[in-house]
């Protein structure tokens, strides 16, 4: 116990707040024994995704008491249960397989499970959705159901955590009801449960962690821990039968920007990030600037305006020209955009339903020009980054274009004309599979669960308090040594080790 306390010394040094819980249970990840003695902290880290998150979101983490913070999480438990045949990692789904969503209703009163056959539910709200998910090994998917908040952001004009952790409590039970129900299974007919853990917003994340583990503990169910930005890439496996690894991937959304090298499943190189906001937030705010309706979120709203004006009306400045890496800023483009609306005299008030003629095109002006800016710096990213990529792997054929934004034809288009340009070939989900949804989760979890990463089933009577591994802050890989930002390694104090240093220190 005194090597304990010495441990929760060191980590208060580092500045990081501290608490101690009674769990003994990890998610996705192990806690082992340390001299016959099995002991759980856990580590409350104040979310700072974004200026809207509030000061009392918490995730705990948990760790072994041993000296270093890496080797603490580095037991990574490989379980394998009995199987009736083998699932390679490079097995894929037909390239057909997502329009079984709109054919739930064509199945029988119950799916047959065949033998070899998983059948893993898939759980996400890291943020503003709800969904759920049921989805098989060969990749049919037999059901896909998402509850929105888009009265909540159009009330509030973007995520308000406490207020989208409330809805989500409201409806997850029957969301999840609705995609059994629909792919015509019950619990017992699952093989096991996938949950995102992180990235996202803590408050919403713990609302499906604890759903999943209900079922999971109730119905004797392993659980997989999804990161929710890998599930973003992977899907497009599901999809394209012809991707293997490697592959680089745009993940484009709300919270995030990030260009990684997937090597092998559970392997990236992050060649660039964010250095502080993402592209889906730059879109979200400049439509609740303009007065647009919030209601199918900032993106489409701008998108849809922004063919109604002239591109090169508003001469904004793309950011970062000055730095030759693959990372991404788009907090000054807001701030030019802010800028250029004041100055055309631009009422957010007066929605764009309301306004004059000459005042929606000023609007207008200004959304396709932002619209150009935001995606020229997608664009000059990307080029460098299939550069620094082809370098390392030069075998690759595909880039995934995936998140939420990527659901935007503009993006798409531009983006298309760059992969062409360097002898690659574009995969980008349907927007369905593109937006946050259970289906990249139960597909993520599929593809670890062949690999043997999972946890076993949790206790059927957890308290309802329970201290849940979740977090917030969670980089999907390591970074490559050229897109490293100054700027953005000051934030790194409450990041959590990235799911590649995880994985690979398991192998070990």
């Amino acid at each position: 116990m005194t090597y304990a306390l010495w441990l929760v010394a060191s980590y208060l040094d580092s500045g990081l707040p501290l608490s101690v819980s009674a769990t003994h249970h990890s998610f996705f990840f192990s806690v082992a024994a340390y001299s016959s003695l099995s002991l759980s902290l856990s580590l409350s880290l104040s979310l700072s995704l974004s200026p809207m998150v509030a000061s009392s979101t918490f995730c705990r983490l948990n760790f072994l008491p041993k000296p270093s913070l890496f080797t603490a999480l580095t037991n990574f438990r490989f379980n394998h249960l009995p199987l009736k045949s083998p699932f390679p990692s490079s097995s894929l789904a037909p390239r057909s397989s997502f329009n079984t969503i709109s054919a739930t209703t064509e199945l029988r009163n119950q799916t047959p499970k065949r033998d070899g056959d998983l059948i893993v539910l898939g759980i996400e709200t890291s943020c503003d959705d709800t969904a759920a998910a049921v989805v098989r090994s060969n990749g049919e998917i037999l059901s896909q159901v998402v509850s929105s908040q888009a009265d909540l952001l159009a009330k509030y004009g973007g995520v308000a955590p406490k207020m989208a952790e409330e809805a989500h409590s409201q409806v997850i039970d029957q969301v999840v009801q609705e995609a059994l129900d629909k792919a015509y299974v019950t619990e017992k007919d699952l093989t096991a449960v996938a949950v995102t853990i992180g990235p996202g917003l803590g408050l919403c994340l713990r609302v499906g962690v604890q759903k999943a583990r209900r079922i999971a503990g109730g119905f004797n169910l392993p659980i997989i821990g999804i990161h929710h930005m890998e599930a973003h890439a992977l899907v497009a496996r599901l999809i394209e039968k012809d991707l293997q690894f490697p592959f680089i991937a745009l993940l484009i959304s709300g919270g995030h920007n990030l260009l990684i090298l997937a090597r092998d499943l559970g392997q990236y190189i992050q060649l660039g990030t964010t250095v502080d906001d993402a592209i889906g937030e730059a879109y979200d705010k400049t439509a609740k600037w303009l007065g647009l309706d919030m209601r199918r979120s900032g993106g489409p709203a701008v998108e849809e305006l922004a063919k109604e004006g002239n591109a090169e009306s508003v001469n904004f400045s793309i950011p970062m020209k000055q730095h030759k890496d693959c990372n991404f800023s788009y907090a000054g483009l807001k701030t030019q955009v802010r800028l250029a609306i004041e100055s055309k005299k631009i009422d957010a008030k007066v929605p764009i339903s309301s306004a004059s003629n000459e005042d929606r095109l000023s609007r207008a002006d200004i959304a396709a020009s932002f619209q150009r800016t935001a995606v020229l710096h997608l664009e000059e990213r990307c080029e460098r980054a299939i550069q620094w990529a082809l370098e390392m792997e030069p075998s690759i054929r595909y880039m995934v274009v995936s998140g939420g934004v990527a659901s935007n034809q503009h993006v798409r288009a531009r983006l298309d004309m760059v992969v062409k340009k360097n002898g690659l070939q574009l995969i980008c989900p349907p927007p369905r599979l593109c937006t946050d949804n259970g289906v990249m989760i139960a597909w993520t979890g599929i593809e670890h669960f062949r690999m043997g990463r999972y946890e076993p089933p949790p206790p059927a009577d957890e308290p309802e308090d329970m201290v849940y591994d979740l977090r917030p802050r969670w980089p999907l890989g390591e970074e490559y040594a050229e897109g490293k930002s100054e700027a953005r390694s000051i934030r790194r104090a409450r990041v959590h080790p990235s799911l590649t240093s995880l994985i690979q220190a398991s192998l070990r």
